[in-house]
C-alpha cells in the first residue's frame, strides 16, 4: 500500500524546521459532536491508511476531539515517530495553554509535536491578551514541547500584535486557502515577515464551490497532466509555496493526491487559476466570525 516513492517536497521555516507541504488532516470532515470518548473507528483507520500512504505529516487539534483516534493511527502505523510531522492547535482550553498541550500530548501519545498553533485569534480582541499568550507558546517551545510554533485564521492586525513583543515570530499561518479565497494582502504580509503559510480546504472549488470560473481552468489543466481537478488544486497551493492540508476516507483518492507532488503547473498556469479564481467569492468556514470583513 505505501506509495513511498511519491516525493512530498519540505518547506523550510523561520526557525530553521521542515514542514512537509502535504498533509492528511483530522480535521472539519472528522469533527466529532458527540462524546469524546467514544473513539471513532473510521477515522482511525483512515489516519493509518494515509499515514501507510505517505502522509507523514499529520494535521490535528483538540477542538475536533479527534486526537485520540490520531494518536491511535500513529501508535498502530509502525511508523517511527521522527519521521512523522505530527501537528496539533488550542482553542478550546486557550485559558491554559500549557496544560491544554500536555493533554493534548496524552490524547496523541507523542512526547512533543513539531508544530503547535493557536486556532484562531477571536478568543479575544485584546492586544496584551493575543501577547500573553503567544509568551505562553514561546515558552513550550522553549521547553521542546512543541518543536515549532504558529497561528491559524490570524488576520494581519492580528499578526502584527504578536510580532511588537515576539521573541519567537509564528513559524506559519493556517488559512482557509484557495482559488476563491487567495488572501492576497495576508499572504504579501506572510512574505514580508518570513510567515509561512498552510491552507485548509484547498480543494474548495472542486467540493464545495462548484459551479464556479475556475472550473474550466482546472479541467483543462487536469486534462493536460492526467490528474483531478482537486490535483490541479493541490499543485496550485504548492507552486506558492503554500502547505495544502486535506482528507478523505478513500483510499484511492489519496493515493491521487500524491500525484500532486509529481508534476509542476507553469507560472502562467498558476496565474490563469488566480484569475479565474478572482471571479468568485468563497468562504467555507468561521463565516459568521469573519463576516464581510474578510479580507481576501
Amino acid at each position: 500500500m505505501a506509495n513511498i516513492h511519491t516525493p512530498i517536497p519540505n518547506l523550510k521555516l523561520n526557525d530553521g524546521n521542515s514542514i512537509p507541504m502535504l498533509a492528511y488532516g483530522t480535521g472539519t470532515a472528522w469533527y466529532k459532536t458527540g462524546d469524546e470518548s467514544q473513539l471513532d473507528e473510521a477515522c482511525i483507520s483512515s489516519a493509518q491508511m494515509a499515514i501507510g500512504l505517505g502522509y507523514h505529516h499529520l494535521d490535528g487539534a483538540e477542538v475536533y476531539k479527534t486526537e485520540t483516534e490520531l494518536g491511535t493511527a500513529i501508535k498502530n502505523s509502525g511508523v517511527a515517530r521522527e519521521k512523522l510531522y505530527v501537528v496539533t492547535k488550542v482553542l478550546p482550553n486557550i485559558e491554559d495553554i500549557p496544560s491544554a498541550l500536555e493533554t493534548s500530548l496524552k490524547k496523541l501519545g507523542v512526547s512533543y509535536v513539531d508544530l503547535y498553533l493557536i486556532h484562531a485569534p477571536f478568543f479575544s480582541d485584546n492586544k496584551a491578551t493575543h501577547q500573553a499568550k503567544w509568551a505562553q507558546m514561546e515558552s513550550l517551545q522553549a521547553s521542546g514541547l512543541a518543536r515549532s510554533i504558529g497561528v491559524s485564521n490570524y488576520l494581519p492586525e492580528q499578526l502584527a500584535w504578536l510580532l511588537e513583543t515576539a521573541r519567537v515570530p509564528p513559524a506559519i499561518n493556517q488559512i482557509e486557502f484557495h482559488p476563491y479565497l487567495q488572501h492576497k494582502e495576508l499572504l504579501k504580509y506572510h512574505r514580508e515577515h518570513n510567515i509561512a503559510t498552510s491552507a485548509y480546504a484547498p480543494l474548495t472549488p472542486v467540493t464545495k464551490a462548484s459551479p464556479g470560473p475556475v472550473d474550466e481552468v482546472l479541467g483543462a489543466l487536469a486534462k493536460k497532466y492526467a490528474v483531478s481537478p482537486g490535483e490541479i488544486c493541490l499543485r496550485w497551493c504548492v507552486e506558492q509555496d503554500v502547505v495544502a492540508v486535506t482528507t478523505s476516507a478513500k483510499e484511492q483518492r489519496l493515493s491521487d493526491y500524491l500525484r500532486a507532488m509529481t508534476f509542476k503547473l507553469t507560472p502562467r498556469e498558476v496565474g490563469m487559476i488566480n484569475e479565474a479564481g478572482e471571479g468568485k467569492h468563497f468562504r467555507g468556514f468561521w463565516t459568521h466570525k469573519f463576516g464581510e470583513e474578510d479580507r481576501r
